[in-house]
């Protein structure tokens, strides 16, 4: 699903939650200028998927139309797809990582970071009879999954093969902050780069 495809199921749902929404909310929530906001539902009602009501004279009511309500339903599909592709595609790579791991010996793994990665590596440990040492965040405690969480600074009283990095957009900086705590390079796995 391309973004614009995302863009439009974003609008399409809100606007049927909400008819009255505003237009500055709803450039918030796609995260884009208000001007684009409003190019973007001219579109919309041009290709018949919104009508555009005045009630009263100073306020825009957005009401979807049957076609627009398909579409909605179209593009939900769509995104359910490529949804659960990606989640595939992930689940494969990180597999495919953890057997590396595994091939070279290492059993005990400890995972940093508490995201939906987090609960996928945690699932593939699982799968792979891979033992789970505990997690670890740099911000978070209390529990994840039933497991307690802890500083990163625990990991040199722990026993472990690996610490796979589960926040892809901060795996470079976890990378760094595990050099801080004597975490060889050679423990830290990721599937993007780190340091």
């Amino acid at each position: 699903m391309n973004l614009q495809g995302q863009r439009d199921l974003i609008l399409l749902t809100e606007l049927e939650r909400d008819g009255a929404v505003t237009q500055r909310s709803l450039a918030t929530k796609l995260g884009v200028a208000l001007g684009l906001t409003n190019l973007y539902l001219k579109r919309l009602a041009r290709k018949g998927y919104v009508k555009v009501t005045t009630i009263p004279s100073h306020r825009i009511r957005y009401l979807l139309t049957p076609q627009g309500i398909s579409e909605k339903s179209r593009l939900t599909y769509l995104y359910l797809q490529y949804s659960l592709s990606h989640y595939r595609d992930m689940r494969a790579r990180l597999r495919n990582l953890l057997s590396r791991v595994a091939a070279a010996g290492g059993r005990r793994i400890v995972i940093f970071g508490t995201s939906e990665f987090a609960e996928m590596a945690y699932l593939s440990l699982r799968e792979m009879d891979l033992e789970l040492v505990g997690f670890v965040n740099d911000g978070i405690t209390g529990t994840f999954l039933s497991y307690p969480v802890s500083h990163p600074s625990v990991l040199n009283a722990w026993e472990f093969d690996a610490v796979l990095l589960a926040d892809l957009d901060r795996s470079h900086e976890h990378g760094e902050m595990l050099q801080q705590y004597q975490v060889p390079n050679g423990k830290v796995v990721a599937l993007g780069p780190t340091v």
